[in-house]
Order: structure tokens, then C-alpha cells, then sequence
């Protein structure tokens, strides 16, 4: 690996979501982030990069493996630009997942009581305070998780999308039920609006299911049609989505 190759990779780790060396050896380079404890180590191999993922939780292999070809927790990339998207990736999904954003949230409300008098402790203050910091972190989660776009529709314009949770945030046992990603979708403003009204739901494969309350000509002025589907669904969406769909009001 020559100096312009290290210099390009390490540029392209800063650009997306790696942005200091923790080790640099002779034949590699190992990126990580603040933000994150995910670990890159990049090799160039016959003119291909060689991505080894580091501190990765299977979660976070299997998520990748959707988009990509994974083997352990090895990707191979044809060029810099491929080497691109998957850090990329890679770093909005170590960033999303469970426990990082609880872990976020502790840290962002620490910074955030220590503007505040002390008298709010065991307030409706500090409970507001704690749902605002709460609902900021699981909406960049959201977006980080789902690449910035709707869950449904891939729309990615951010002022139309919102995180919405299918087990409703007061009635979530703990913060970790709060803050996983998987404890709802990334929707644009309609679909979210009746998706916390039990209005729409999904099945288990991602369709989305109607309640007969919302009439035909509503549904097409909301632009809500039956072909309407998840762009993917996991495993760890069921506990939430069974509960969620137990609840779609009928007529």
C-alpha cells in the first residue's frame, strides 16, 4: 500500500463514518470513530480493498448482508467508491443499533440536566426533558438505520419523515424498548400519522394492512394502496409489529 493509496483511504473513512487510524501497519490500516466502537481494517489486495470489520456484532453483519456479499466479517470491494458505501453503511448501522443509541441517549441527557437547575430532578421537567433527548435520539437512530429515507415508500426528504414507534413510547418497559430501532419504522408524515393510530399496519412480511375505517376515496387522497410494502423487515421487528398489529382498528 503506497502513501496516495493510505492517504485516499483514509480520507474516504473520515468522509463516512470513520474519521481517525487506530493502528496503521505496513499492509493495512484500521479506522474506527468516536461516535461508534465499530473497527475498519482495510487492506488492498490485487487492486481490491479488503474490508474486515472489527467489534462487529453479528446484528450488524447480518444488516450489511443484505446489501452486500459478507463472508465472516470480510467484504470485498472492486474500488474506493465501493469501499465508500459500505463504510458508509457500515457506521449508520453501528451507530443505530441497539445498545449504541441508549448508550447516546444517556450521554445526550447527561449534557442536557447539567443546563438545568438542579430543583427539576423528579419533576414533569425532567420527564419532558428526558422524552424530548429520548425522541431526538431514536429519530437519528431511525434515520441512520434506514439510510435517511421512508421505510415504505424510500421517499428522503427529512422533513417529511418521522420515527414512529409501534410500541407507543409511554407504554415501552424501559429506555432500551424506547430506543431500539427495531421498535418501529421510519415513515413519511402520513403513513406515521396513522400508523400511531393503528390506522395502518404490516404483516409479517411486510405488507401493509389497511384498517377498514379509512374509506376509499381517503385512501386515495393519502395515496395509501395495497401494494404499499416494507422495503425489509428483520426478525427482531416481530415482538413490536405482533403487538402493533394486534391493535389495527377495525370497523
Amino acid at each position: 500500500m503506497n502513501p496516495l493509496q493510505r492517504t485516499l483511504i483514509e480520507k474516504t473513512g473520515h468522509d463516512f463514518g470513520f474519521e481517525y487510524t487506530v493502528v496503521e501497519t505496513p499492509a493495512s490500516l484500521t479506522l474506527g470513530s468516536a461516535r461508534h466502537p465499530l473497527h475498519a481494517q482495510v487492506m488492498l489486495i490485487q487492486n481490491e480493498y479488503q474490508l474486515h470489520l472489527i467489534n462487529a456484532k453479528p446484528l450488524l453483519i447480518n444488516e450489511l448482508g443484505r446489501d452486500f456479499s459478507v463472508t465472516g466479517k470480510t467484504i470485498t470491494c472492486d474500488n474506493i467508491e465501493q469501499l465508500s458505501i459500505v463504510l458508509r453503511r457500515a457506521a449508520s448501522l453501528a451507530h443505530a443499533l441497539p445498545n449504541q443509541a441508549e448508550h447516546d441517549f444517556e450521554s445526550a441527557l447527561e449534557a442536557a440536566f447539567k443546563k438545568l437547575p438542579k430543583e427539576i430532578k423528579n419533576t414533569e421537567v425532567e420527564r419532558m426533558v428526558r422524552q424530548r433527548v429520548g425522541q431526538d435520539t431514536f429519530r437519528k437512530a431511525m434515520l441512520d438505520y434506514w439510510g435517511g429515507a421512508c421505510a415504505v415508500t424510500g421517499v428522503a426528504l427529512p422533513e417529511v419523515l418521522r420515527a414512529s414507534h409501534a410500541l407507543p413510547w409511554a407504554e415501552c418497559a424501559c429506555d432500551a424498548e424506547r430506543l431500539d430501532v427495531f421498535n418501529g419504522f421510519l415513515l413519511t408524515a402520513n403513513l406515521d400519522a396513522l400508523f400511531d393510530r393503528f390506522l395502518i399496519s404490516f404483516d409479517a412480511t411486510g405488507g401493509i394492512l389497511i384498517s377498514d375505517l379509512i374509506s376509499e376515496s381517503d385512501r386515495e387522497f393519502l395515496g395509501i394502496t395495497s401494494c404499499l410494502k416494507l422495503r425489509w423487515l428483520t426478525d427482531q421487528h416481530d415482538k413490536y409489529l405482533d403487538l402493533h398489529r394486534a391493535r389495527l382498528q377495525v370497523a
